[in-house]
């Protein structure tokens, strides 16, 4: 699912909301979000997941095509962690009813880009 899906798919489902106030409300959800995260906040959504920062402490990597030694300097990466409620829900088995649609294995369902 692509960010323009995301929007359409929620535009649909809120119809007393124009398009471009969907697209505001989760451009506005998501700039507070990076803001949170760039300030060194965890977020949690209750059932969804929980965002953090982790620390990559700085490490002697190699220069494949040399061999050289480099220092590769200490980095901050987002990290998600699924709740439990998401957990289950992705890991639960598909039911006989779900099952007539035969490309619904787990490398062709959707992802999401925001």
């Amino acid at each position: 699912m692509t960010r323009s899906d995301f929007l359409n798919q929620l535009a649909q489902s809120f119809s007393q909301l124009a398009q471009r106030d969907t697209e505001f409300a989760v451009n506005t959800i998501l700039d507070a979000m990076s803001d949170a995260l760039a300030r060194g906040h965890r977020i949690e959504i209750r059932g969804f997941g929980s965002f953090s920062i982790n620390r990559r402490p700085p490490r002697v990597g190699r220069n494949p095509r040399t061999g050289e030694q480099v220092v590769i300097p200490e980095k901050l990466a987002p990290h998600f962690k699924p709740g439990k409620a998401l957990r289950e829900a992705v890991g639960a088995p598909i039911s006989v009813a779900d099952t007539s649609d035969t490309s619904a294995s787990p490398s062709s369902l959707p992802s999401i880009e925001v």
